[in-house]
């Protein structure tokens, strides 16, 4: 990064620059990058499976849905996570159960907020979309400092 100069002449590093120095930060930006591919997923398999399941509005129906479209997302995030937010080189199978454990914790965070929301947005895609969103500061920080906390 460059350094501005103040007025003494003497260079400082902007304040831009120290944000995106820290490592943790941009961590957290792939991590969100990387998030959002999993959310195209979850999407794609939560809408498909409602393509295909009889009244996918009914309760059960859409809990099912929603979290074969999460855990779906979940494993495609992991492995993208694995290889380059977080850089790992930790054991692929331990690590894989840690973030699919986080995923699944993840995923009761978002049941829950949609039987919040589901009164008034109904069992759909509003319901979906801010279940998910529900579980993303969550899933970052509880994988950054278990699932990967030796990166």
């Amino acid at each position: 990064m460059s350094a501005l100069k103040t007025e003494s002449g003497v260079g400082e590093t902007s304040l831009i620059g120290r944000i995106v120095q820290r490592r943790g930060l941009r961590q957290f930006v792939k991590f969100g990058i990387v998030g959002a591919s999993g959310f195209v997923v979850n999407l794609i398999v939560f809408t498909l499976l409602q393509r295909v399941v009889p009244d996918p509005t009914e309760t059960l129906h859409y809990n099912l849905l929603f979290s074969a479209g999460f855990l779906a997302g979940g494993v495609s995030n992991y492995f993208l996570n694995r290889a380059w937010t977080f850089r790992s080189q930790g054991h692929v199978g331990k690590e894989g159960l840690s973030f699919m454990a986080v995923s699944v914790l993840a995923l009761i965070v978002g049941l829950i907020v949609g039987q919040v929301v589901a009164p008034w947005l109904g069992h759909g895609h509003k319901t979906w979309f801010v279940s998910v969103v529900a579980g993303i500061v969550v899933n970052f920080f509880v994988n950054k400092y278990w699932t990967f906390r030796k990166v």
